[in-house]
């Protein structure tokens, strides 16, 4: 079943099962439609799974990986008005959503999965084994980085930033991209000093939030691990067109200083642009950046 032919919903709940992604606008479009037609529970699962964008190998890292990609969801949809419950499950797919099936008792199943997982499960065969497996309707949701791989005239830009990614320069930066000619953003929130995870899934969630507002496609990682191993990952695993890699204007970026702009010069030939953000928050321009005050900062 499509996500254009949802069924008309009175109550319950609706599940989106989120397999290695977060966000999403066309997965944000089709809860609210749930939403709208009468749901009365909106439930996100994902499994502890490996980020696309990182060779994380730590079990406590894996799991704080997974409850990032969910909370960034759950927060995107609270800016939309929607209050969603979030759990993360089973680090393999078709487990973790057996186990969240039992645990929601769902009146539908939205399914955003990449093409291929780490487990050796496609998405057909999950939605298949989903479809066959429970008695809720199973509705698949594209995830744009795989079903626009072939729009030749969308430009697939790879967004790099941590501490910068909900600064309002950058924002209206990619929005103003977006104008200019389609755009699609995939973000990667490396690690960046000391800022804390929970920051970062706030972050990311305003910045997505903010791009859909303007009906731009965008979904994001807000945890991967070192910067260049985090886009090497994102090279292989994503489309890619171009690349930009955003840090604090003003201040010495350990990123730079470290070598990262050579670094993806050295293993793509795709454009990098180094944007060099003034700071502050998609939220508030007064709010003040995390390294502000520090010596060196990040992203």
């Amino acid at each position: 079943m499509s996500a254009e032919s949802a069924p008309p919903i009175e109550g319950g709940t609706v599940l989106a099962f989120l397999n290695e992604v977060a966000g999403g606008r066309k997965l944000l479009t089709a809860i609210r439609e749930r939403v709208d037609a009468g749901a009365e529970h909106v439930a996100l699962a994902v499994p502890q799974n490996q980020p696309v964008s990182g060779q994380i190998v730590d079990v406590d890292e894996v799991r704080d990986a997974a409850l990032s990609r969910v909370e960034v969801t759950q927060q995107v949809l609270r800016e939309f008005g929607i209050e969603a419950t979030a759990s993360i499950f089973d680090p393999v797919p078709p487990l973790a959503l057996d186990d969240a099936v039992r645990a929601f008792q769902p009146s539908e199943i939205l399914i955003s999965a990449l093409l291929e997982s780490r487990f050796g499960w496609s998405r057909k065969d999950l939605i298949e084994w989903a479809s066959d497996r429970f008695d809720a309707p199973v509705v698949h949701i594209p995830v744009r980085i795989d079903d626009d791989a072939i729009a030749l005239d969308i430009n697939h830009t790879l967004v790099v930033a941590t501490q910068t990614v909900n600064a309002p320069d950058l924002i209206d930066r990619l929005i103003a991209r977006n104008r200019e000619g389609a755009h699609r953003y995939t973000f990667i929130c490396p690690s960046s000093g000391d800022t804390p995870r929970e920051e970062v899934v706030d972050r990311l969630a305003e910045t997505l939030a903010a791009l859909y507002r303007d009906e731009i496609d965008a979904t994001g990682q807000p945890m991967s691990p070192e910067p260049f191993a985090a886009v090497s990952n994102a090279i292989e695993h994503y489309r890619v067109d171009d690349i930009l890699v955003s840090t604090f204007a003003g201040q010495q970026s350990q990123w730079i200083e470290d070598g990262l702009l050579d670094q993806i010069a050295d293993i793509t030939d795709k454009p990098v642009e180094h944007f060099e953000s003034g700071g502050g928050s998609a939220a508030s321009d007064s709010r003040q950046p995390v390294a502000a005050g520090a010596e060196r900062s990040e992203s």
